[in-house]
């Protein structure tokens, strides 16, 4: 069991669940959100099933999530708290790239999305606009996002020909992870998996893509993210 938090919530304040398996990550998201009137930390978590277990004991007014967790992604994470407990209020926070994920955490049932980097300032904001009842996005995903759902535009700026909003959610991260170059081994180690696990999805993306061969699988993930970079087309 993980150790209690350093501070509880008062009442009045909004009490807010973090989930992220780096020790220094949850340190510095207590000592943002302790240092505001109207928000206190009342539990932290560093695995999907330890979060959904303080969902339900701690009764948080939300949740903040990060994409990647040992064993069971963030997105993972979301909808099984929206399944067990319908409404939670979830903010992802986390070190990738806004484009790639914020949609699909928008499925999933979160309602925003803001990079580590953005910095403390930023945070809070997200912070604030999910726990108001507004979903938090950056103005630039924001637009896009509007495009997406209403029909105007493919899903993540590809073509409606493309096959990779097939993928599930853990498909999808493992091929993110093979077009940023990393082998079997290093995808397993990253995120807790075994290699014949991370095997089987490769097969399942190979056949949901339509492509034979371990090298075409690498070439198109390896276009793809490059094709997803800021400022691209």
């Amino acid at each position: 069991m993980k150790r209690a938090p350093k501070t509880t919530a008062k009442a009045g304040k909004k009490r807010i669940l973090v989930v992220d398996d780096h020790p220094m990550m949850r340190e510095g998201f207590a000592q943002l959100i302790t240092r505001e009137r109207d928000l206190a930390m009342c539990g932290e978590a560093d695995t999907a099933h330890d979060a959904l277990e303080k969902v339900g004991q701690l009764k948080p007014d939300l949740v903040i999530v990060d994409i990647t967790l040992p064993g069971r992604s963030g997105l993972e994470l979301i909808k099984d708290i929206q399944t067990m407990h319908p409404g939670t209020l979830v903010l992802v926070v986390s070190m990738h790239e806004e484009s790639l994920y914020a949609e699909r955490v928008l499925r999933a049932g979160g309602r925003g999305y803001v990079m580590k980097q953005e910095g403390g300032k930023k945070l809070l904001e997200a912070i604030r606009e999910v726990l108001a009842g507004r979903i938090y996005v950056s103005s630039s995903m924001s637009a896009r996002i509007l495009e997406i759902f209403s029909g105007r535009r493919a899903p993540e700026g590809r073509a409606p020909s493309s096959l990779v909003e097939e993928l599930t959610d853990r498909e999808f991260e493992i091929y993110r992870l093979i077009g940023q170059g990393l082998s079997t081994r290093d995808i397993a180690k990253q995120l807790h998996l075994s290699a014949k696990t991370v095997e089987v999805h490769r097969l399942n993306i190979k056949t949901k893509l339509k492509l034979t061969t371990a090298s075409e699988l690498i070439h198109h993930a390896v276009r793809w993210m490059q094709s997803q970079a800021p400022g691209s087309v």
